[in-house]
């Protein structure tokens, strides 16, 4: 009835300017509130409205905070997660980087194989980080973790420039022996000598990096591209592992339709894109994790 009335009388639907209950806060205080928010992004509303009635004396709502920091940009977000880096493992991905920036046609050449592992649950992604959008890789809306075993099945596969390996599906705990008789005998080595001139790529896993297999690849003449310690970030199959894993949390079949997904996964992936822009964020990033 209000709005029909208003439109009889004003010929308007809209509010008029400066109705509407007023702010609780000032521009000043706002600006206050998100320098809070940003010293400690993981901090909860509830943990916001305690800090600034200490630094003000004036009690403000957990929910208010909420809204005054959401007008402000800054929206309650899942931080990103990653492998904790020391120093070292950033002078390394550095060091890489620079080696590689300028390596664009051999890239066609590079198969990337990985083995990941999706789980029947995930993190419940109860913290949240206040950031403004572009923010994601910021250090302070990072939360480092370190992957655990919780129920689920274990697949490797590999891609080229143009192709995909099959996807394999590991039971139990993969060991160098298991990783040569399962993986590498069966289906990468056949795969890597149908594309001429092929160079693998694997991380520094122990299975990978064990003495038996460095010997079964010198044996097999597999040429190996080094590869810098604690960087899945760099690899371009981390982006096949993404899209799997996000199909599969809106897929209410079981975690076994993984082997259903990765036929799906064309070439729109393309490797020699994605690692030139690999490198060079890992040069600008001075090593840190890039942007997968």
């Amino acid at each position: 009835m209000r709005v029909w009335k208003q439109w009889t009388d004003e010929c308007r639907t809209t509010r008029k300017s400066g109705s509407g209950p007023r702010n609780v806060t000032s521009a000043r205080d706002d600006r206050h509130l998100v320098r809070m928010a940003r010293t400690d992004r993981t901090a909860s509303s509830r943990q916001l409205a305690a800090l600034w009635s200490i630094a003000t004396g004036v009690s403000l709502c957990a929910s208010s905070i909420r809204r005054r920091l959401l007008q402000c940009g800054l929206r309650a977000r899942t931080p990103l997660y990653r492998i904790p880096l020391t120093h070292d493992h950033r002078r390394l991905r550095l060091q890489w980087a620079n080696q590689h920036r300028d390596w664009r046609a051999d890239w066609q050449h590079v198969v990337f194989s990985d083995e990941s592992r999706f789980n029947l649950w995930y993190h419940d992604g109860r913290i949240r980080v206040r950031r403004y959008a572009g923010e994601r890789h910021l250090p302070e809306c990072i939360i480092e973790r370190h992957s655990g075993r919780t129920p689920g099945v274990m697949v490797w596969g590999a891609i080229a420039y143009h192709r995909r390996s099959q996807l394999l599906r590991i039971v139990g705990n993969l060991n160098s022996n298991r990783y040569i008789r399962e993986v590498l005998q069966p289906e990468a080595v056949p795969f890597l000598q149908s594309l001429p001139g092929a160079v693998f790529q694997q991380d520094n896993a122990r299975p990978h990096t064990a003495r038996i297999v460095k010997s079964f690849f010198a044996a097999q003449q597999v040429q190996l591209l080094p590869w810098p310690a604690c960087s899945p970030d760099m690899s371009p199959i981390e982006h096949v592992w993404d899209v799997i894993g996000r199909r599969l949390t809106r897929d209410p079949r079981p975690v076994a339709s993984a082997d259903e997904l990765w036929p799906e996964f064309r070439s729109s992936v393309r490797s020699n894109d994605i690692c030139n822009g690999a490198s060079l964020s890992t040069i600008k990033s001075k090593g840190d994790s890039t942007r997968t």
